[in-house]
């Protein structure tokens, strides 16, 4: 393994992490009781699940190589992809939109606006839509041989760490805008939302112009 292979990687997993950070910005931002512990619980969650997906994405090429042959694994690799994206796009979509509409909904009815408590089964699922996407780049580090099977750990653990430092960053400065916002939840919301629906559309242009 040379030094500008592990580079790429790295900087596969700083871009992975930006995905991560916009959601933890968002969770930082939503969650009125946020502490030390939760904030970092947020970040290792987000950081196996973008560690995860590579890994996942890389045996499942593997995978269909052996089974269907190089070329066909390759031509499986471009259809796959373009789905991933599509259901990250999807379900971002759909969340950023209703926490959008919640905070809204907030605006028009303060009377019954309540403040949004940390939800750990929430934060998995963001986790889960957040890496969705991070399953090309285990289609990409099979397919480029830029990984092996004994160095695709390493790559995988460098992808888990550079996560889990950005996202805590992240719920940090969320936290830092929630307590500026001084118990406007709504409004809180409502970036938040904007938030996700910018990421959803970033996944998908990002995809198409090869960024």
């Amino acid at each position: 393994m040379t030094a500008a292979i592990i580079l790429q990687v790295l900087l596969f997993g700083i871009a992975l992490s930006m995905d991560a950070f916009a959601v933890a910005v968002t969770d930082g931002l939503i969650y009125k009781d946020i502490n030390k512990k939760k904030a970092i619980f947020i970040a290792c969650v987000f950081g196996l699940m973008q560690a995860l997906m590579p890994l996942i994405g890389y045996w499942i090429i593997a995978a269909i190589e052996l089974a269907i042959g190089e070329f066909a694994g390759r031509h499986a690799i471009e259809i796959t992809c373009t789905v991933v994206v599509w259901i990250a796009f999807a379900l971002l979509l759909f969340i950023g939109s209703k926490m959008g509409y919640e905070g809204i909904k907030g605006v028009k009815h303060p009377e019954q606006r309540k403040p949004k408590l940390f939800s750990a089964k929430e934060v998995l699922l963001y986790g889960v839509i957040t890496s969705i996407d991070a399953l090309a780049v285990g289609f990409s580090l099979h397919a480029g041989n830029i990984s092996s099977d004994s160095t695709i750990w390493l790559h995988v653990s460098i992808i888990l760490v550079c996560t889990f430092i950005i996202s805590l960053l992240g719920v940090l400065l969320g936290n830092f805008f929630n307590r500026l916002l001084k118990g406007k939840y709504e409004i809180a919301n409502i970036i938040g939302g904007v938030i996700l629906i910018a990421l959803a559309i970033w996944v998908v242009t990002s995809h198409y112009l090869g960024i």
